[in-house]
Order: structure tokens, then sequence, then C-alpha cells
């Protein structure tokens, strides 16, 4: 409680350009797994200031439908933080301005087995039962560096073929899902790999410094380490908010109050600069809402 308690501090402590991006506090919930986890979050709200409270339910790759039926694998470890509100009791309140619903991956296998379309409109009308003005986003994510399809291949394709075709306007259409923004933060990924990969971003590399590092030193195929989800945190922000997140600190908590590693100040501005162009200029499809 006191690493929760830490963090919120510090979002109040952010004198820079976020508080001068002022907006009104909110409160947002964050269903899914290990491509949210802890730590992305806990950056977001450190990012939008004073007033903004957050909730959360994640599990191991857990798919929507997992989530729905309350069968979730990693539920106990993944849940174990102060954040933590069990997804139902939390949408019902009707505490929340808006809603994060995120898939599992691999996205072909959720659509095939898990019933995804019908899992992501439960949850979006059982949102506006509660609360009909709630705002509900998909969170587009990705999949692992490694795909035998190509990395950026996959990310260029699915998001009109999976995120918002068989998945977004499956849901809207057959079971009335109602509006839904994505939050396109494969897309943001592809576009700032290929940044780094141009040598953009002072002190990043390679597309492997997003992600992790595993216990044993292999590079983590998939999930992000500090520096993506300080990224990822600015997706969020810009796609919430409608604001830029050009000069937004960069130095930030983790969610158990520990420093997270920070990107260069250069590198910073870059990020927020992507995150921008691809989350104001990406138009959310609107199929059914």
């Amino acid at each position: 409680m006191r690493h929760f308690a830490l963090i919120l501090l510090i979002a109040l402590s952010l004198t820079t350009a976020a508080q001068a991006q002022t907006h009104a506090p909110m409160q947002v919930y964050h269903l899914g797994h290990s491509l949210v986890g802890r730590d992305m979050p806990a950056m977001l709200a450190q990012l939008m200031g004073p007033g903004y409270r957050y909730n959360l339910q994640l599990g191991w790759g857990a798919s929507l439908d997992q989530h729905w039926r309350g069968d979730v694998p990693g539920f106990a470890e993944e849940n174990g933080t102060p954040a933590f509100r069990p997804a139902g009791e939390a949408l019902d309140s009707g505490a929340y301005d808006a809603v994060i619903l995120t898939e599992m991956v691999e996205l072909r296998d959720a659509i095939r087995h898990h019933d995804s379309p019908r899992a992501l409109a439960d949850w979006a009308r059982r949102a506006r039962a509660a609360r009909p003005d709630v705002r509900i986003y998909l969170y587009e994510t990705w999949h692992p560096l490694d795909d035998p399809e190509g990395w950026e291949t996959r990310i260029a394709r699915d998001l009109s073929s999976l995120w918002e075709g068989a998945l977004l306007q499956a849901a809207q259409t057959r079971y009335g899902a109602g509006a839904m923004q994505v939050i396109p933060a494969g897309q943001v990924m592809a576009a700032v790999v290929a940044r780094i990969e141009a040598g953009d971003l002072p002190g990043l590399t390679a597309r492997a410094d997003l992600f992790r590092i595993n216990p044993d030193g292999t590079p983590d195929q998939i999930h992000p380490g500090d520096l993506g989800n300080y990224l990822l945190a600015l997706v969020h922000y810009a796609a919430l908010t409608g604001r830029s997140p050009e000069g937004l600190p960069h130095v930030l908590l983790r969610a158990d109050g520990s420093p997270a590693t920070p990107p260069d100040p250069r590198a910073a501005r870059v990020m927020q600069e992507v995150v921008w162009q691809v989350v104001s200029g990406y138009a959310s499809p609107d199929m059914g809402g």
C-alpha cells in the first residue's frame, strides 16, 4: 500500500509540463494481462497528474472471456497489488470515466477459441449498464518480435483485419457492443521501432531495447520493459485526454515505487512526438455505436 501511495504522491509532485496540460481528473479501469501489466498503468497515473485514479484486473495471457467466466490464469499472482479491484464489481460501480479492455494474443486464437467479439461486447455492455456515458477503449497490442510472419507485418496487417474487423466490428454488429475507441499502441510501437532503427532515438539502438530482459539474460520477445512501458503510458495518455504528450516528464516510478529506467531526454522527446503523430492521425472506427 505504501508503494501505491508513493506513486500517487509522485503524480502530485510533477510540476513540469504535466501540470501545464491540465484536464479534468479521471478514473480509469484496465482489464487485461501482462501487456497491460502493473508498471504501465502506474506510469500513466504519474503522467495524468492530480486527481487521477485507476484500478485493474490482470491475468497470465488471459482472454476477455476468461475474465468474464472468472477462470483467469495467474489471477492471484497478477492481482496482488493495491490497484486491484474485481472487474465485475468495478464496472458495476459506475465509478469509471473510461474502461480499457485488452484481448489476449495470439489474437486469432482469441477470436477462434475464446469467443472474443462476444466477450468484448459483454464487458462493454456491462460497463454501460452502470454508467451509460462511460468511454470504452480497445487496447491494440502486438505479437512477439519473433513471430514467423514478421512483427511489423503483423502490426500493419492485423489492425484492420483483426483488431478493427474480426474483433471490434463483429462485437459491434453482431453483439451490440456500442461505440468503442481503439488505442493504437501496436501502431506506435512499430513507428517508434522504425525511428530507433534509423538512429533517431539517442540511447536506443534496437527494438529489443523497448522490451524486458529475461532472468536468464535472453531478450523477452513480447513484454515491454521500462522504456516500452513509458512509451505505452504516453499512448494511453494521448488516447484518453486527446492531448499531445509532448513535454511530459520522462523520469517515473514503477508500480512498486522503485525508479524506472528513464529514456534519454532526447529520446523521450522523439517518443512523445511519434505518439502524438500516430494517435492524433488515427481514425478509430465507429461501426455500430
